[in-house]
């Protein structure tokens, strides 16, 4: 399973790690990622993804999955979360 954020794009960075004597070995900074069930209100069900606690933050922040994706840059986004979105714009089309 991958180590990026399906909604941001956040993945792991690198650095040193470094001791008391000034020693540096390298190390990797992982993202915070959860398994979380994200509600889509145009769509009435729930979305099953892999995001970093940052951007379950944004989404809160945002409104919701459904303003947070029509905001959202398509480089960013995994495929399935753009899957997602077109399903969710295709819904709020045949709405209007």
């Amino acid at each position: 399973m991958s180590r990026v954020c399906e909604l941001t794009g956040k993945g792991p960075m690198t650095g040193n790690n470094v001791s008391h004597a000034n020693n540096k070995t390298r190390r990797r900074f992982l993202p915070n990622l959860n398994d979380v069930t994200l509600q889509s209100e145009t769509l009435g069900r729930g979305i099953k993804m892999r995001i970093s606690a940052s951007a379950l933050r944004s989404v809160d922040h945002r409104g919701g999955l459904d303003k947070f994706l029509a905001k959202a840059k398509d480089t960013e986004l995994s495929s399935n979360a753009l899957k997602v979105k077109k399903e969710i714009a295709k819904a709020q089309a045949a709405k209007a």
